[in-house]
């Protein structure tokens, strides 16, 4: 199972639209997960009209309409991995034991806010991905997104890809 990570995007405030790359990686997808700061609707329903399938939660940036189609912690399981995707975990300190503690059982937190890419595990297994933005890169030499892949429940093949 092809996955594709993506969070921050800010549209049309940070850029006007998604990167070609972004799309390119969109549409060979199974999965395409965005992790919150939508800010636009359309590209919620672009995302929907384009992906194979959609998994995503709701950021602070995001207003009331998003909130309304949209979970604040979207949780699914693919292809036997437990996935959790929220947008912010607060600080980067403690992070690992923080989440390992909040979302018990999860194999997966896929999370936002940042717009710095992160990978790391918790002591306990928890594997924990932040793809940074597409669009607004901030402090970071790059806008980026993720790619990995699940395979009998194990993720594999996780990439960061600069834009």
């Amino acid at each position: 199972m092809r996955l594709v990570l993506i969070s921050d995007t800010h549209l049309p405030v940070r850029a006007k639209k998604l990167p070609a790359a972004v799309w390119e990686a969109v549409e060979d997808a199974d999965v395409v997960i965005h992790a919150g700061d939508w800010v636009s609707v359309g590209l919620l329903d672009e995302l929907e009209s384009r992906a194979a399938r959609l998994i995503g939660c709701w950021g602070n940036n995001d207003g009331p309409e998003l909130r309304a189609r949209l979970p604040e912690v979207a949780r699914v399981t693919l292809d036997g991995l437990s996935v959790a995707v929220v947008h912010e975990t607060g600080s980067a300190k403690g992070r690992e034991a923080r989440c390992e503690a909040e979302y018990p059982g999860v194999d997966l937190l896929v999370f936002g806010h940042s717009h710095i890419p992160w990978d790391t595990t918790s002591a306990g297994g928890l594997r924990l991905l932040n793809p940074g933005s597409p669009t607004d890169r901030r402090r970071q030499p790059y806008c980026t997104y993720q790619t990995a892949t699940i395979t009998d429940g194990r993720l594999e093949e996780v990439a960061l890809h600069n834009l």
